[in-house]
């Protein structure tokens, strides 16, 4: 089974950047025809699409965030990684990573695995 875990720091100050790390088991990111996606939730929102990596290697951002947002893999570890620069506490949220297919850049949540989720807050 496809398994994802967030990893990076929970507390970040405002104004510096915000880096995350999933860790993939289980199937590899280089797989044809699947997406890797950064999602958040902040504290009483719904979730947010935040952007994804295709197993091409190419990029695809939610317009809201494309300005501050960056996603990048690592084949060798089986990774693929957020950055989210400029943050404020608007950016609170805990921050999922998931699998999906390329509706996912269209607008759907659908997809069919998650990591547990980490949390985020920003403050300083």
């Amino acid at each position: 089974q496809v398994q994802l875990q967030e990893s990076g720091p929970g507390l970040v100050k405002p104004s510096q950047t915000l880096s995350l790390t999933c860790t993939v088991s289980g199937g590899s990111i280089t797989t044809n025809y699947y997406y890797w996606s950064w999602i958040r939730q902040p504290p009483g929102k719904g979730l947010e699409w935040m952007g994804a990596i295709a197993y091409s290697g190419s990029t695809y951002y939610s317009p809201s965030l494309k300005s501050r947002t960056s996603i990048s893999r690592d084949t060798s570890k089986n990774q693929f990684t957020l950055q989210l620069s400029s943050v404020t506490p608007e950016d609170t949220a805990v921050y999922y990573c998931a699998r999906g297919g390329p509706e996912v850049v269209a607008g759907s949540l659908d997809l069919d695995y998650w990591g547990q989720g980490t949390q985020v807050t920003v403050s300083s």
